[in-house]
């Protein structure tokens, strides 16, 4: 089996691009990859095309290892973001290929089975919501689903600092998703990396009484001494590592104990197979995996597969429920949620389980979609114009 052809489709939504990778084996099978590539994705494509013709093409999908060294070793210059994107693309899709030639699922193949169903949180649901009555109602609604966790960033358009006012008012708006949903549904409240080290550790503090399931990116990954401040000053767990690329670059973080919840992206951190190297090491120190996850079907079936066979994997984050929930039709069948408990249910099918729906992909055209997380209204999950980081930094009241 070897693969001849590289086919990438690229679907829009108001707030983020999809880009879909299948690779085409000379038997007739296609094996599929996904990614959501945060305001690069004509970088990503242009990545796709150069390292695709110059590693994948004529190889055999089983050789993941040469693939990945290639990638990250042999191209001599030191993978990022884009690079690591791309590998996972063609990571996910090696994974298919393999599952479907062998006729198992996916998690077979990572080990076998831990679990029978993976937890879910949602995340999504609070658009536009800075109202504590509206985002209490929202948060019903997640849980009368079946959802047992949900995550909001209550901060608004903050950078850097908050004024005491919008201090309070955000802590008010975790405060009512707390009496809303009761105190056995785990919240994780979002940071995004927004605060300086003094204001992240403020927040944590006056968060503790309500018990967060986590804090998540309370400061940028940067500054490790930053997040050891905030480590100092709550016992709320702390969530990080979205936005870190390879193994390496976490050492700092999980030798010096300055994390609990290890949330690398499957689809930034060179697919399964990168972060399977992760997950051993997070095990070592006792920490438990909550990957990223805000891609569509294909991201979320290759998520599940590897929660399946992962015993330190704890929850799965889940967007497509509450945002742009029309992206299920694009794969057949649909990675389905037990509404029971939140949970995915159990992969049966060979591969990832899913195959593209190209016509349904055809009716998303590319939207270009950007994501300012610093601009007013960001939560509305619109395209906006990005804008520098520091228009909106609140000053001290």
């Amino acid at each position: 089996m070897r693969v001849v052809e590289i086919v990438t489709t690229v679907v829009g939504t108001p707030w983020r691009e999809l880009t879909f990778v299948e690779l085409v084996t000379d038997d007739g099978r296609r094996g599929v990859g996904e990614v959501r590539m945060l305001n690069k994705t004509d970088t990503l494509l242009a990545c796709i095309s150069e390292l695709g013709q110059r590693y994948v093409i004529g190889t055999d999908p089983f050789e993941r290892e040469t693939l990945a060294a290639s990638i990250q070793r042999v191209d001599y210059s030191r993978p990022g973001e884009v690079t690591q994107s791309v590998l996972a693309l063609f990571d996910m899709a090696c994974w298919d290929l393999m599952g479907q030639a062998l006729g198992v699922p996916v998690w077979r193949l990572l080990g076998g089975q831990c679990r029978n169903r993976v937890p879910a949180y949602a995340n999504g649901w609070y658009q536009g919501n800075r109202d504590g009555a509206a985002l209490a109602d929202a948060a019903r609604s997640v849980v009368s689903a079946g959802y047992r966790g949900l995550k909001l960033d209550p901060f608004g358009s903050a950078s850097g600092s908050l004024p005491r006012s919008e201090r309070r008012r955000s802590v008010d708006l975790v405060a009512a998703v707390r009496d809303a949903v009761g105190p056995d549904i785990e919240i994780m409240v979002e940071m995004h990396g927004r605060f300086s080290a003094d204001v992240a550790a403020e927040l944590a503090a006056d968060l503790e009484p309500l018990q967060p399931a986590w804090v998540e990116e309370p400061v940028a990954l940067d500054i490790p001494t930053g997040l050891a401040r905030v480590r100092g000053a709550t016992r709320v767990p702390i969530a990080t590592g979205e936005r870190i690329h390879l193994l390496s670059d976490y050492r700092t973080i999980i030798e010096q104990g300055l994390v609990d919840i290890v949330q690398a992206d499957l689809t930034h951190f060179g697919g399964i197979t990168g972060l399977r190297r992760l997950a051993g090491w997070a095990e070592a120190y006792g920490l438990a995996l909550a990957p990223h996850n805000v891609g569509g079907p294909v991201a979320t079936a290759a998520n599940v597969h590897f929660a399946i066979a992962t015993p330190n994997y704890r929850i799965l984050e889940h967007f497509n429920a509450f945002a742009d929930p029309w992206v299920n039709d694009l794969v057949d069948p649909t990675p389905e949620i037990e509404l029971i408990d939140g949970c995915f249910r159990l992969p049966t099918a060979p591969g990832l389980g899913v195959r593209l729906d190209r016509e349904a992909c055809a009716e998303h055209p590319r939207t270009h979609a950007r994501l300012a997380l610093f601009a007013d209204g960001w939560e509305d999950r619109r395209s906006q114009p990005l804008v520098a980081a520091d228009a909106h930094t609140a000053t001290e009241a």
